[in-house]
This record gives C-alpha cells, structure tokens and sequence, in this order.
C-alpha cells in the first residue's frame, strides 16, 4: 500500500470513529440538540499543552485559566483576578485572585499554584520570557504579589496568556496530560489523530454551550473533504479553497494581522560578522532601495492575486491594534513613478539590461522564504516580479529554516509575524536584540526608536505606554515604519478562513494574531447552535 494510499485509509477510518462519537451524543441529548463540536482547525501543537513552556501564547490555553483577559476590542479584563494593582513605581503587581476557583479535578486554585506556574514558567528556558520577573510569592491563599528588576507595561501580557498550572498535579508529563480550571478538560489525545475535550464542570466563568470538542489534526485539503462529507463542523480551509461551495456550510473570514512582510538587510556589507554568519547588503543597506520598493509594491494585487482576496494590504507589524500608527498606511500603494525618482535622485541609474547601477553595485539581492510554505512562495514570486519595473532584481529562493538562518543577515527573508503583544516591535527593531535567535534579523538600529521603546516599556499605563509603540514607528520625522527608516516591506495581512456549519454562532471576535495554537478559540466558550432544532434534523 502507498503512502497516499495509506493516509486516506487513516482519514476515514478516522471519520468513522468520530462519526460514531457523533451519535452517541446525539442519544445522551435525547436527539434534541448536539452538544458536541467536531473541529479541523489546524495540526497539534508540537510541544503540547503547557502553557509555561508556550501552550496559549496566541489564544486561549483551553484548559488553563489565566490571570486576565482581553476583550474583543483589547480592553483588559478579569479572568482567575478579581482585582490588580501596580505600584507607583511600577515594579510591584499584586493580584488578588476570586476565592472560588477550582481545577478540574475538584482540588481549589491558589495563590502557591500561580506561584508555581510563573516560577516554572521563568526556568523554562522557553519562549516565555520572565528574566525581568525578580520574585514572585504569595502573600495569603488569594493575593499573589510580583516584583520585576525594571518596571516593563509588557508584563501585563503574561497575566492575560499564561494559563496556570496545579502545583499538584504538574509532572513532566503534564504537556500531553494538562489539567487546569479553564472551560474545558482533557479526555483523549490520538496523537497525529484526534483530541477530545468535555465541559470541566467546575469552571467559574460562563457554562459553554458545547459539552464535548472533538479537534481532528488534518490537513488544509483533508479537513476541506471532511466538510464537504459532512463530518466537521468547522474546518480551517486555504484561500484557493474558500470560494468552494459546500451545502449546509458558510464561510467565515476572521481579520487578522497575521501578516507577511520583507524583511531587508539594513546595514552595508562591510565584512562584519556575528556567530560566523556575515551582516550586511550593499543594495537593501540604502534608504532609497528600502523606500522605492515600499512605495511601488501593489499590495492590493497581492491580496486579489494570491490570497484570492482574502486578506488586507499590510502597512506594519501592527496593524489595526492599540499600539498601531495609522500614519503608517500607504495612501498610493503601487506609485511606480514616484518608486522610480526616488532612485533617479538617489543615483540608482539603469543599465542597458534594466537593472539600476549604482556606484558599481546593481540592484539585486536573494530573497529567501520557507520552502513548505505555498502563499509565502506565491508572495516572494509575485514581490520579484513587482520590482522588475522599478530595475531591482530579486532572485527568489526557498530553503528550510536552517538554511533560511545562514543569510539571515545579509539577505531578504519573506517572514510571517503577528501578536496581540507590542513586546513583538520591541523584539522585531529595537537595537538591543539585534541577530538574538530570529529577533531583528536585518540588524536595523535607530537610537530614537531605542529612546521610545524605553518608555514605552516604562509607561505606568497602557494608554500612556501604545503612545510610545506608536512614534517608534513613526513621529512625524523617524521612526522603524515605511514613513520613516522603512527596514521592512511589509505585504498582506491574512484572513483566517473557515468553513462552518450555517447555524454556528461564534460571535465577534479580536483581530487574529499569527495562527497558531487555534487562536479561533478564544471565546469558544460563548458559542451556540443558533438554530437548535434545524441542527439536530440537520445531524
């Protein structure tokens, strides 16, 4: 038997399973209404479900609580807190936590288990980041205090993700067994298969209306089939499926800034080098390369092209979000003309092959993008042939992330960001994290951008600390945006497409941030069958 063959055997011997599951749901509701949700929103995450080592840093952590929670427009709320303070000086947080709470297996949250979450999440050595957290300690069964070396407004967004783990029950096998107080609880994880999760009935917040979430890890084309039989009640599909009609589904397009952007060396190849790899572009180094191509770029026709107009033209990292500066919009996007006399002036002469010359240099550079992903190929092909005209050349290569690495300095690199935390334009442009993992590969660098990040990280507010996110991009005379140093092209933003059964009611929901961990999820707690009785004649 085939490989191929093999997988489509797996899928609907699969299928069968879950369909069975399906009916006898429908006999434990008395055949009234289906209280059980079949989702194929995405693979499985690849380290678990521990949220100290990064499990609900894009969304809801599922079966962990956390501290506090955005709303739908950003605002902060309680969730495990009924109250927060932070003191004058802003090292000093201190939570006090609801009396009530409980986790899954009956046993009450406490102050000793956000203690030892935040501890554990600290000595991870993961991509949670609590080197700035000094102490953190209980000061009764229901008040947490936390003390920071330097006071940081990003601190907040630890309390809004990281899901709290029980002292008790956590092991080194917590990531495949998790338990918590969130809305629901783990019964069954197939790995590679399926995920089944009940209703925790313990939970504080809101009761959710779907007793049992059946999560099939399939792919986009596979979940796509599976909708089209009828077995999944929601499935996440590509952009070239989304037009596809699918009787008794509607498709759902969630915003999002989940976007995908150029980044461009930014220093001039002077020789330099950091860990053995070399630093530096001749061409993407000058300003008026980076700004041309910002201006002649036709990101409504990459939108249309190959998002299939499911997506929005790109301007920032942030789009959209408290902490973004509309300024930053492009109001003539694909301005060729103006592209060109910004390189006229600048000395960018063309050659007899049409390609711009300067002082010896030819514009031309590498432009890398991961080679398992289709839109990012589709969007480095159609970016190349965008600057033909303006006499840039790029030659367009896909390799793995371990290639990718190696020129990371001095060549372009078609990357995919987005995050419901500003801490990320900290990390994509300021000085100090220059060539640090994948953080500001160009190694690009401003003292004034550096000089706002400070306080924006300072700032005793939010309010007070999205007005210093917003002039590091730009204030009207610098800045890390297009309007300013311009060290990034940035292209498209993606819709989160899916495919769901007419009747599902989900709500409104956030500004999408990149896609993992199903970040469609956050508030699966509120959804409903709008219709009930048409869903259970329907199933």
């Amino acid at each position: 038997m085939t490989n191929n063959n093999f997988t489509i055997v797996c899928f609907f011997v699969l299928i069968a399973v879950i369909v069975s599951c399906a009916n006898n749901d429908k006999k434990d509701v008395k055949g009234e209404i289906k209280e059980s949700l079949t989702l194929a929103i995405g693979g499985e995450p690849d380290n678990g479900f521990d949220p100290t080592t990064g499990w609900g840093q894009y969304a809801s952590p599922l079966f962990q609580s956390t501290l506090l929670k955005y709303d739908k427009d950003f605002n902060i709320e309680n969730d495990a807190v009924i109250d927060y303070k932070i003191s004058d000086d802003g090292l000093i947080w201190t939570v006090k936590l609801r009396d009530s709470i409980r986790f899954s297996d009956g046993k009450s949250l406490t102050a000793k288990d956000v203690v030892f979450t935040f501890k554990t999440a600290k000595n991870s050595a993961s991509v949670i980041d609590l080197t700035n957290l000094k102490n953190v300690n209980g000061v009764d069964n229901h008040t947490v205090q936390f003390t920071l070396y330097k006071r940081n407004s990003t601190f907040i967004h630890y309390l809004t993700s990281l899901g709290i783990v029980p002292e008790h029950a956590y092991d080194t096998s917590y990531n495949e067994n998790p338990l918590g107080s969130g809305p629901y609880e783990m019964v069954q994880w197939d790995k590679g298969q399926q995920l089944i999760l009940k209703a925790n009935p313990y939970y504080y917040g809101k009761t959710p209306f779907f007793k049992k979430l059946i999560f099939l890890f399939l792919s986009q084309d596979a979940a796509f089939a599976a909708a089209k039989a009828g077995q999944v009640d929601i499935a996440s599909v590509t952009p070239t499926l989304a037009d596809e009609q699918v009787k008794g589904m509607k498709l759902v397009a969630l915003k999002s800034v989940d976007n995908r952007g150029v980044a461009l060396p930014y220093m001039s190849d002077e020789g330099k080098s950091i860990n053995g790899r070399p630093i530096g572009n001749e061409v993407t180094s000058d300003i008026a390369i980076r700004k041309a191509m910002n201006i002649g770029v036709d990101r409504q026709a990459l939108v249309d092209g190959v998002l299939k107009g499911y997506g929005t033209p790109a301007y920032s990292i942030a789009d959209h979000l408290p902490w973004w500066n509309q300024e930053t919009e492009i109001e003539n996007d694909a301005d060729i003309e103006k592209a060109k006399e910004i390189l006229e002036k600048a000395g960018w002469k063309e050659n007899k092959d049409g390609i711009r010359e300067k002082s010896g240099v030819k514009a031309q550079f590498t432009l890398h993008y991961p080679s398992n992903d289709h839109i990012r190929q589709s969007l480095s092909i159609a970016f190349a042939d965008m600057m033909k005209p303006l006499g840039i050349k790029i030659e367009v290569k896909g390799n793995n992330w371990n290639g990718i690495e190696k020129e990371l300095h001095t060549s372009a690199t078609l990357f995919g960001l987005g995050s419901h935390d500003p801490l990320e334009l900290y990390n994509a442009f300021s000085s100090n994290v220059r060539g640090v993992g994948l953080n500001n590969p160009n190694y690009y660098a401003n003292e004034v951008v550096d000089a706002y990040f400070e306080k924006a990280l300072s700032a005793t507010s939010q309010a007070q600390a999205n007005e210093y996110w917003k002039k590091a991009q730009w204030d009207g005379e610098t800045g890390f945006s297009n309007k300013g140093d311009a060290p990034w092209v940035w292209l498209v933003n993606i819709d989160h497409l899916f495919l769901m059964r007419e009747n599902l009611v989900i709500g409104t929901q956030k500004v999408q941030p990149h896609e993992h961990s199903w970040p469609i999820t956050d508030f699966i707690e509120n959804w409903y069958w709008e219709k009930q009785n048409d869903i259970s004649k329907e199933q």
